[in-house]
């Protein structure tokens, strides 16, 4: 998924109201950036760290710019955006780019299900089970090569997983799919220290069947795309 516009670089003033991030472009200017992420961002919004924001000319947004990456400055780069992980997965679903799911070929974003909810992905094929696919968007690295999921209490997310629990209880394929949008981390692992009922919650729907998929990004000021599969943690 290639960004609409090109991205220019920034030096992040402060992120406050969740949504909202003051930025100092290179020419000096200060501008207001909308922050597409609700979660805490923890290690991701320290003034001062280099990021990058796409511009747009669109007369019906109030705000002219959007935080999309954080640039490390090692080579690294995290992508801040929760929208975008959905984007590139679907062009990586749509193509066929991950074995567990490449039996599909319908793929249908935000189909209703649940309790008031829409699911991410809804993949069907003839012959085979429905399968569910929510995505959560992974950005928190506290040890080196590590990403964790979430980055703050997620009663939303915890939600999700009852939702996929019953799905897989109805026959279908239910799948956590987790998107670390961190391109230094090669492995992941549930922030259980964060929030315990959304680890305990996890284990419970696995074991009613949602399965767990991984995956990593390739990230740059360019695009952002499917990359391969993460480990877990032993």
């Amino acid at each position: 998924m290639r960004f609409q516009t090109p991205l220019v670089p920034a030096r992040l003033i402060r992120r406050y109201k969740r949504f909202l991030a003051d930025c100092r472009l290179e020419d000096g200017r200060e501008v207001t950036a909308h922050c597409a992420n609700p979660g805490s961002m923890m290690g991701l919004a320290e003034p001062g760290e280099k990021i990058w924001l796409e511009p747009n000319d669109d007369p019906k947004k109030k705000l002219k710019f959007g935080w999309r990456l954080v640039d490390h400055e090692n080579g690294h780069f995290t992508g801040v955006d929760t929208s975008l992980p959905n984007r590139a997965l679907r062009a990586a679903l749509e193509a066929r780019e991950i074995p567990a799911l490449a039996a599909y070929e319908t793929v249908r974003p935000e189909v209703r299900y649940g309790q008031n909810s829409r699911i991410d992905f809804l993949l069907t094929q003839p012959g085979l089970p429905d399968a569910y696919v929510e995505v959560k968007s992974v950005t928190l690295s506290r040890e080196p090569g590590l990403a964790e999921f979430p980055d703050s209490v997620t009663a939303r997310g915890t939600k999700h997983l009852g939702e996929l629990a019953e799905m897989a209880a109805q026959g279908h394929r239910a799948i956590m799919l987790y998107l670390v949008q961190r391109t230094d981390c090669r492995k992941f692992a549930l922030a259980a220290d964060i929030d315990p009922a959304y680890a305990a919650n996890f284990e419970i729907a696995q074991a009613k069947g949602v399965e767990r998929l991984v995956y990593g990004t390739r990230i740059s000021p360019e695009e952002v795309t499917l990359d391969k599969a993460l480990s877990r943690r032993a």
